[in-house]
């Protein structure tokens, strides 16, 4: 059986990460199995930036958001010598397994190391809830409360002055937290990459709720990187009868203590990373189907479609 195992978090931090690193650490230790937190990601590694983490390192942890072990990007991992690199700072060390914590440049990264030899999990771990193979990423439920909590206090200062707020959030690749937001939110517009951006169809369906519904105000969400949230909302003025404002939520998306969901989700996933490696199996990750914590290969999580969420998205047209 697998004697001691190493842990660390890559790419954009997210909220609940560090109750991930706890239940690595505790179910681990249970099972008498060292754990060595590795610190800013892979180039912590590479490095050789690597502690042993014990029971009292991760206590009073599960409530706060970003990751005790910090993290960093290192494109430079795509390079098998930079890989062995990695591998000789865990061999030295008698590290005989992994568990990475982010997206899917993590998940390539840990599958690398999974070929090499090297027994790696995966567990999700970011924001924008891009990982097809799991329902729900670690992070994504915190980001989704702060994005509705910005856009309610909106809704107040946007009905006393007959305003349109254009809010920019995170996930440009994935419009989760958009779609999500807008339905939490009674949001009239919401613009992701799977929906599309054409302005002045937006600014005709403003002009509607203005003119035809008589809104006081509008609240329409755009996924970051689509369009100039700025310069749109200046047109919004200009052509509507709405006064636009811009706000972009930017990284205090990534911030905050973790939600309850995300913090039990985060501890799920995390026992079940420590359960996988004392079976001795690698080169998966872990997920949430139906409330059902699963493991799938991490080359196929990579190949699997992202979701159209039509579903969803069907649900937001009915209700607006």
């Amino acid at each position: 059986m697998v004697k001691r195992i190493g842990v660390l978090t890559s790419g954009g931090d997210a909220p609940g990460m560090n109750a991930a690193i706890r239940a690595v650490v505790r179910v681990a230790n249970s099972a008498n199995i060292e754990v060595y937190g590795i610190y800013d990601g892979y180039r912590g590694l590479v490095e050789g930036y690597i502690e042993p983490l014990t029971r009292s390192d991760v206590s009073d942890i599960i409530d706060r958001g970003g990751t005790i072990l910090g993290s960093a990007r290192l494109p430079e991992f795509k390079d098998e010598k930079v890989q062995s690199a990695g591998i000789h700072q865990l061999n030295k060390r008698g590290i005989e397994a992994l568990v990475v914590i982010g997206g899917d440049g993590s998940y390539r990264g840990a599958l690398a190391l999974s070929q090499a030899g090297i027994n790696c999990i995966g567990l999700p771990g970011t924001i924008d809830n891009d990982i097809p193979s799991t329902d729900f990423t670690i992070g994504f439920d915190t980001a989704l409360h702060t994005v509705v909590e910005a856009v309610d206090k909106l809704r107040d200062t946007s009905s006393s002055h007959h305003r349109c707020s254009v809010v920019e959030v995170m996930g440009n690749r994935c419009g989760d937290l958009a779609l999500w937001a807008g339905i939490a939110c009674g949001a009239e517009i919401v613009v992701t990459a799977q929906t599309g951006f054409e302005e002045t169809e937006v600014l005709e369906r403003l002009k509607e709720f203005d003119v035809i519904k008589k809104k006081r105000h509008a609240i329409v969400i755009i996924s970051e990187k689509i369009t100039d949230v700025d310069a749109f909302a200046k047109k919004v003025s200009l052509n509507t009868g709405f006064s636009g404002r811009a706000t972009v939520l930017g990284h205090v998306q990534r911030g905050g203590s973790p939600t309850p969901q995300d913090r039990v989700l985060a501890s799920r996933m995390g026992e079940k990373a420590v359960e996988l490696l004392i079976q001795g199996i690698g080169g998966q990750c872990v997920g949430i189907k139906d409330n059902q914590i699963i493991s799938v290969p991490i080359e196929e999580a990579l190949d699997i479609p992202r979701s159209s969420r039509k579903k969803l998205q069907q649900l937001f047209d009915r209700l607006v």
